[in-house]
C-alpha cells in the first residue's frame, strides 16, 4: 500500500512499465516513461533548491508533460499548487505570492506569461514542462523519500467569502484516504481508460490523475476546448474507447441534449461518475435513456474533504424524485446537526452536514482564523474533541439513510461545477471606481447548473456599461466567475435591518422592476465612466 502520492506511479511501473499511463493529443507515455520524465522534473526541481515542503506552482492543462510535473514535484518532496492557466495575470500573482511558491513550473505556451508573473519576484525560477531542462536535465539517483505522509501534497485554491481566495491544504494521507476508496468504487482496473475533463486546479482531477494510476489503468485528457463542443466530445469518447467518465453534471447536461449519442458506439464506457453540483433527475433521466448501460455514481464533497458520500443510481433510473447524495464512504463518518444541536436521524429533519476521517484537509494556507472556523471539536461527546469539517451543507435523510442535499447556509453556490463564493465576485466589482454597490446572485439554469447575476448601482450616476463591467471582471475573476446577467438599479433593496434584501432581488428577477434590466448602460447616467 501507497503512504504516498508518488509511490503510485512508481508501483505502476514496476508491474506495467510498458502498459500507457497518459494519452493526450497524440502523446502517449507508458508508466515506464511518465515516471522516468517525472524523475527528470524532480532533479531539476531539487536542483533549483526546491526542499521538502516547499510548494511548486504549476501553470498549464492537464497533459502528458503536466502529469510528469505533478509526480516530479511530489518526488522532490515538495506540494504542488495547480493554477489555472486562464485566470488573470493579477489573481495568478496574487496566488504565488500567498502560496510562497519557491518555483515555477510551466508548459511551453506559457513560458512567456509565466516569466511576466515572476517579473518583480526575484528568487522564483521558471522552469519549462517539457524540452530543455527536463527531458535533458540532470542525470544520476533521485534522493530518498523526501517526505511523509501527513506532509503536503497540494494546495487547491478556491473561492473566498472575503473576495480572498483560500488554499486548501491537502496531504499525501488525505488524498490517499479518498484515491483507495474512489479506484475500488469505480472498480478501476488496468485495461481501463478514464477521463475527466476538470482542469488540474479543480479537485475532481484528483480522481483520473491518481486513482488510474493507482490501477495502472490509462490517464486520457480530453483536447483542449472539447468541453464546451458536446458533438466533438461525443466523438471522441467513442474514439478512445473510454470506460470511465467523471466530471461535473452540466457537462453531461450537454452531452445528453446536443451530443447527437444516438448511433454512437460508447458501448466502452462503463461507468459515468458526476460531483460537483445537484444533477436534476430530470436530466439525468434523459442521460441514462440516452445511454442505458454504465453505472451511474452521484459523488459528494467539498475540496476540503474530497470526496464524503456516494450514491449509485439504480440501472431503472433515477426516478420523479430528488437525487440522494447518498451515505458516507469508507473510512469516512458523516453526521448531520440541527439547529438544536440534535442529530438528524428522521426523513424531514434537517440540519448541516459535518465531516470526520483522515479525508480532511490540514486546513486553508496562512489563514488560521478561517480553518478555526471550518475544522471545529466534534459536537458529539463520542469523538472525544476530535476535528471535525463543517461543510455549510444543508441536508435531510430519506427513508434508506441515504442524505439528500437542500443547499447551502452561506453565500456559496456552484456554477459550472465551480466552487464561487458571491462575496469574492463582489468584491471584484467594487474594483471599479464607478461601481458603488453590487450585488451578486446565482441564477438556476437547466443547461449550466447556474448562472452569476450582477445587481449595479453606478457611483454618482456614473455612465457605465456592460462591456465596462465585462471588461474590469476579466481583469480580476476566472471565466466561470464573470457574471452573465448585469443589470443596473439606481439602489438596491434593503431590509428592516438596512442589509441588502437579498431574497427580494432574487424573487425579482430583471424583467420585474420598471426601468431597469440588463440594458447595456446604466439608467440615468450622466458622466463618463473612469479610466482602469
Amino acid at each position: 500500500m501507497a503512504y504516498l502520492l508518488q509511490q503510485l506511479l512508481t508501483a505502476a511501473a514496476a508491474r506495467h512499465p510498458d502498459r500507457p499511463a497518459v494519452a493526450a493529443s497524440g502523446c502517449q507515455l507508458s508508466y515506464s516513461e511518465l515516471d522516468r520524465r517525472s524523475n527528470q522534473v524532480a532533479r531539476v526541481l531539487v536542483g533549483l533548491g526546491v526542499r521538502p515542503a516547499d510548494r511548486v506552482a504549476l501553470l498549464a492543462p492537464k497533459s502528458a508533460a503536466s502529469v510528469a510535473g505533478i509526480y516530479g514535484v511530489l518526488k522532490a518532496g515538495a506540494c504542488y499548487v495547480p493554477l489555472d492557466p486562464g485566470a488573470p495575470a493579477a489573481r495568478l500573482r496574487y496566488l504565488l505570492r500567498d502560496s510562497g511558491a519557491t518555483a515555477l513550473l510551466a508548459d511551453e505556451p506559457r513560458m512567456a506569461l509565466a516569466a511576466a508573473l515572476t517579473d518583480g519576484l526575484p528568487g522564483l525560477p521558471v522552469t519549462g514542462l517539457a524540452g530543455r531542462g527536463v527531458t535533458a536535465g540532470p542525470a544520476g539517483p533521485l534522493p530518498g523519500e523526501r517526505a511523509i505522509e501527513t506532509d503536503l501534497a497540494y494546495i487547491l485554491y478556491t473561492s473566498g467569502s472575503t473576495g480572498v481566495p483560500k488554499g486548501v491544504m491537502i496531504s499525501h494521507r488525505n488524498s490517499l484516504t479518498f484515491v483507495e476508496w474512489a479506484a475500488a468504487a469505480a472498480g478501476l482496473q488496468e485495461r481501463d481508460r478514464v477521463c475527466s475533463p476538470a482542469p488540474l486546479h479543480f479537485d475532481l482531477s484528483v480522481f483520473d490523475v491518481f486513482a488510474t494510476c493507482r490501477a495502472a489503468g490509462c490517464l486520457a485528457v480530453l483536447p483542449e476546448g472539447a468541453a464546451t463542443f458536446p458533438v466533438r466530445i461525443a466523438e471522441w469518447l467513442a474514439a478512445e474507447r473510454i470506460s470511465v467518465w467523471y466530471s461535473v453534471p452540466s457537462v453531461l447536461r450537454l452531452l445528453a441534449n446536443y451530443g447527437a449519442l444516438a448511433g454512437r458506439d460508447l458501448s466502452g464506457l462503463r461507468a459515468v461518475i458526476f460531483a460537483g453540483e445537484v444533477f436534476p433527475a430530470k436530466a439525468l433521466a434523459r442521460l441514462m435513456g440516452e445511454l442505458p448501460h454504465p453505472r451511474y455514481l452521484n459523488w459528494y464533497g467539498p475540496t476540503e474533504t474530497n470526496v464524503c458520500t456516494a450514491y449509485e443510481v439504480p440501472a431503472a433510473g433515477a426516478g420523479a424524485g430528488q437525487l440522494p447524495i447518498g451515505k458516507a464512504c469508507a473510512n469516512t463518518e458523516v453526521f448531520a446537526v440541527s439547529s438544536d444541536g440534535g442529530l438528524v436521524r428522521r426523513a424531514g429533519e434537517e440540519g448541516e452536514l459535518h465531516v470526520r476521517g483522515p479525508s480532511l484537509m490540514r486546513g486553508y494556507w496562512g489563514q488560521p482564523a478561517k480553518t478555526g472556523e471550518a475544522l471545529i471539536p466534534s459536537p458529539l461527546p463520542a469523538h472525544g474533541g476530535e476535528l471535525v469539517y463543517r461543510t455549510g451543507d444543508l441536508v435531510t435523510v430519506d427513508g434508506a439513510g441515504n442524505y439528500l442535499y437542500l443547499g447551502r447556509l452561506d453565500s456559496m453556490v456552484k456554477i459550472r461545477g465551480y466552487r464561487v463564493e458571491l462575496g469574492e465576485v463582489e468584491a471584484a466589482l467594487y474594483r471599479h471606481p464607478a461601481i458603488g454597490e453590487a450585488a451578486v446572485l446565482a441564477v438556476p439554469d437547466e443547461v449550466l447548473g447556474g448562472r452569476l447575476r450582477a445587481v449595479i448601482c453606478p457611483a454618482d450616476a456614473a455612465d457605465l456599461t456592460r462591456e465596462d463591467v465585462l471588461d474590469h471582471c476579466r481583469q480580476w475573476l476566472p471565466g466561470y466567475m464573470i457574471p452573465d446577467l448585469i443589470e443596473f438599479r439606481e439602489a438596491l433593496p434593503r431590509t428592516s435591518t438596512g442589509k441588502v434584501d437579498r431574497t427580494g432581488l432574487a424573487q425579482q428577477g430583471p424583467e420585474a422592476v420598471p426601468g431597469t434590466g440588463t440594458g447595456a448602460r446604466a439608467p440615468g447616467a450622466r458622466h463618463p465612466a473612469p479610466a482602469l
